[in-house]
Parts: C-alpha cells; structure tokens; sequence
C-alpha cells in the first residue's frame, strides 16, 4: 500500500512531467480504448449477424426440386419434376437420422388486403412442425396448430411488415380477417421474427396457412414445394445428406448423383463458416488490442526510465538519508501503475459511451437489436491487465533507481 506523502509525491512528480506523463498516458489510453472497443463491437456485430439467423435450427436442411442435369433411365437431362407428400413419408421411413421432416408450398405475389389496405405478399402453407425448424417469435396470438391442418381451418398467421402495413394502429389484430386474393382468413397471430433465412418467402413479408387449407385452395393437389428436415441429437447433415438425395431421387427417376436436381441447402456447414469466421475476428481483435497495450507500456517504461535519470540526485539523496531499496522500487512501480491506471481507466471510460451509442443506434421502437458494451468481468481482466502493464513497465526504470548509489548521486550534481 502507498501512504499519503507517498501519494502526494507520486502526483507532484507526475505534474512535473506533465507532457510526458500525456503523451505516454495517451499510448496507454489509446490502446485500452481500442481493445476495448474492438472486444464490444466484435460482440455487438457477431450478435447482429446472428439475428439474421435467429430461431433457425443450426442442423437443418432445405430439399427442393430443379430441373435435372444428367439424362437417366431415358430421361433427357432438363426434364422437370416436383417432390410430393410421399417423399415426406419416404424421408421418415427409411432416414431413421432425421428428427423434423416438415413439408411447405408457396405462392408469390397475393396481394392481402384489410379495408382498403394492402400489400403484396408471399402465401406459405406449412405443419405446425416447421416451428421446429424456423422458430417463430409470436408478438400477438399464436402459429399454426394440428387442430388447423386437421380441419382446414381458414387462419393465417402474418408477418411483421404484413401487419404494420395492414394495421398501421398497432392494434392486436387477432380474431380480424384479412382477404388473399378472393378468399377471407382469420388471423390467429403475428409473427414478428426477423430472420434472413428466407426459404420460399420471408418471414416478415409472408402470411402463413395451414399446408392443408393451402393445397386446398390454390389447387396444388399432391405437389409440395419444399421439404424442410433436422437432424437428430449427434447427427452430421452432411454424412446423411446422399442418402436423403438417393432416396427422393429413385422414385422419380432421377439421377441420384444429380446433386442439382435434388438440391439440399444444408444450413449446418452456413453456421460453421460463421463459426470460424468470428473465431478470427476475435483473435483479430486481441492482436491489435493487446500489440498496442504493449506499444504503450513500452511508452511508459521509456518514460519513467528518462524520469529516473532526471532524478538521479533526488534518488541519491533519498538513499542517503536511510530510504531502502525496496521503497525506490516500490515508488519508481507505483508512480508506472498511476501514469497506467489513469489512462486505461479514461480509456475504458470513452470506449464504453462509445459502445453505448453504438447500442442506441442499433435501438428500434424500444427494443435493442445487440449488446455491445462489455461485461464486468471483461473490464476487470482490463483493469487488470493494465496493471500487470503498469508493473512490467516499471520494473527496468525502478531496478536502475535500485542501483544508484548515494556517491554517484552527488558526482551527477
């Protein structure tokens, strides 16, 4: 610990070197505030990236129907064909590894309209099971059940920009009706997920229907347009990804090798990249961080060793008259860990107003799009960090204000 006259020396010796102890202290303040800042901003902006993906299950696929490109079983190549709901069995049956196996048709381009309000929208029929898949974040009422699809209720659950262009008010629109093309829907619930994963339409530009109501309505008959399937606990989409290929390929007669015919969006390797991708960035980060955290402590030992040569009397003198080497290595470390401390502590200041604005700017209607201030225990490993810099920046200047000996003091004078 540093008693008072101790401390009131450590401040006047510090104003006595005012432009140094700023243009030092501002090495430290600049690096703290770039770690700092970067270690937020990392955060806030992986957190903005992964909105895009929210509520989608990371081990899923997408299976839908393209024109073949290889001939096969006297097939030209180009032939088209479309998945049913008997690949939906097939798919349960015989890939014991999949969990979710959730079938979906669209219809691009209905305009829905409330009153004399409207927008132009895409229609998607799906299972209740889908919610497993793409998980939907209900604002008002609730998403497609059994009971819908059982008895082809006439509901729809819409998306976001669907019900702000509908219902400008603001008002819980459940129990209202809405019109799709020439027939009338209840609405059961709004759905207000954000997600960029737009398989066959998205989210928040969509109306959902019971799959059943939908074939129904549109006269789709047996034809499904998309298959959206998860993995069990443990399993690897990719591993069991030609198997499912094979088994939707043979029965119609296409190529199982023909991997543009049955195409398989697997969202699995997506997540991975991602992955890998904010692992660099963070290691990024704490290279360019700590690299000038450094670059100021070295500042600061350069700093304090020129102070310990203007001090060299001083120093002697203090020798002289009983002080041990241990309190002129105490003074010269402490005097390194305030110039450190005061700096990072500013630094640490700014960078967290910083990030506090980036959060108000990422701040829509209230509700707060990423985190991007640190936690507690982060600024603490920086407090930290800053002085065992403080140290490590003292210790050559205080071990040269060690060897000073009281005669060589008054030769310097």
């Amino acid at each position: 610990m540093i008693d008072l006259d101790t401390y009131h020396e450590l401040i006047e010796t510090l104003l006595r070197n005012k432009t140094r102890s700023l243009l030092t202290g501002f090495g430290v303040f600049w690096g703290v505030f770039m770690l700092v800042s970067l270690m937020g901003g990392g955060k806030g902006m992986k957190q903005l990236l992964n909105n895009n993906f929210d509520g989608f299950a990371t081990n899923a696929a997408m299976i839908w129907a393209q024109p073949t490109t290889k001939p096969y079983h006297g097939f030209r190549k180009g032939r088209q064909w479309n998945l049913t709901m008997d690949d939906v069995e097939r798919l349960h049956s015989q890939v014991p590894e999949l969990d979710v196996v959730s079938p979906m048709v669209s219809n691009w381009g209905t305009r829905a309209v409330v009153g004399k309000r409207t927008f132009s929208c895409a229609v998607r029929g799906v299972l209740p099971e889908y919610a497993r898949v793409d998980a939907p974040k209900m604002r008002y009422g609730r998403y497609i059940n059994e009971m819908d699809v059982a008895q082809r209720r006439k509901v729809c659950v819409i998306g976001e920009k669907v019900y702000r262009t509908l219902f400008p008010g603001g008002a819980d629109p459940c129990g209202q009706t809405v019109r799709l093309d020439s027939t009338y829907y209840n609405i059961v619930g709004v759905d207000v997920s954000k997600g960029n994963m737009n398989f066959n339409g998205s989210a928040d530009e969509s109306v959902t229907l019971p799959l059943t109501l939908m074939q129904q309505a549109y006269n789709m008959g047996d034809v499904i347009h998309m298959v959206a399937v998860t993995g069990r606990p443990g399993v690897v989409m990719s591993d069991i990804t030609p198997h499912m290929r094979s088994v939707i390929a043979r029965v119609h007669d296409v190529d199982p090798e023909d991997d543009q015919s049955v195409m398989v969006f697997n969202t699995e390797v997506l997540f991975g990249v991602l992955d890998s991708l904010f692992d660099g960035v963070d290691f990024l980060i704490w290279l360019v961080g700590i690299g000038t955290l450094l670059a100021g402590a070295i500042g600061v030992s350069n700093i304090m060793l020129v102070t310990v040569r203007e001090r060299t009397s001083e120093i002697g003198i203090r020798r002289a008259i009983g002080a041990t080497p241990r309190v002129i290595l105490g003074q010269i470390i402490a005097e390194s860990i305030m110039l450190t401390s005061v700096a990072g502590m500013c630094g640490i200041l700014l960078a967290v107003v910083t990030l506090q604005g980036l959060e108000l700017a990422n701040t829509e209607d209230g509700i707060l799009a990423a985190r991007f201030q640190v936690s507690f225990w982060q600024a603490a490993g920086a407090v930290a960090l800053l002085v065992a810099l403080g140290v490590i920046a003292g210790m050559a200047p205080a071990l040269r204000a060690m060897r000073i000996k009281p005669v060589d003091a008054m030769r310097e004078e």
